[in-house]
């Protein structure tokens, strides 16, 4: 299932910085410091992506940061202010584990993940991050878990033989008809 490919000058993004990392580089003179920023971006509806970029002065890196971000944009299901269903994913040593929550509980989530569903738009969910806390790699996993979302009508049609997915939109039909 690929991803298809998101316009992010078409939406009204919000990004947010998530970690900020100097390095130094010993040479003959003393320390060269170099920065690395950690950036993720979202619409706040289910649009979000992260990047990171390294420069020799922290604004350089945060603007590189973001231009990445916005290039490596995917989309994922809500179910209202939250997410369809529980889901767990690894990513090289860190292993996240998010949960739905009901309306007005919050987001309830460490750091880096707490800025993913910020930006997402996800208001109302708990997460855990297990394993390693480098703030990259919770990241990706992150995004990698809300990627692997399902929507549930998308799932019905691929569970459904025909005979009852014809039947359920007959039925979504006629509730409809009924509403109206």
């Amino acid at each position: 299932m690929k991803q298809e490919t998101i316009k992010a000058d078409e939406l009204n993004l919000k990004d947010k910085v998530v970690y900020i990392n100097r390095v130094a580089k010993v040479v003959k003179g003393g320390r060269r410091f170099s920065f690395s920023a950690l950036v993720v971006v979202g619409n706040e509806a289910g649009i979000v992506g992260a990047g990171k970029g390294k420069a020799a002065e922290v604004p350089d890196a945060i603007r590189k940061a973001i231009d990445k971000a916005k290039k490596s944009l995917i989309s994922f299901p809500l179910k209202e202010t939250t997410i369809p269903h529980r889901v767990e994913y690894k990513y090289g040593a860190t292993k996240i584990v998010i949960n739905p929550a009901p309306k007005g509980t919050g987001i309830i989530a460490g750091g880096p993940a707490r800025a993913v569903f910020e930006v997402a738009g996800v208001q109302d969910v708990t997460a855990k991050v297990l394993g390693s806390h480098n703030p990259f790699n919770s990241v990706k996993a992150t995004i990698g878990a809300l990627i692997s979302l399902k929507d549930p009508s998308t799932v019905v049609k691929f569970r459904a033989k025909p005979s009852e997915l014809e039947s359920t939109e007959e039925n979504q039909s006629q509730q409809e008809e009924k509403v109206l």
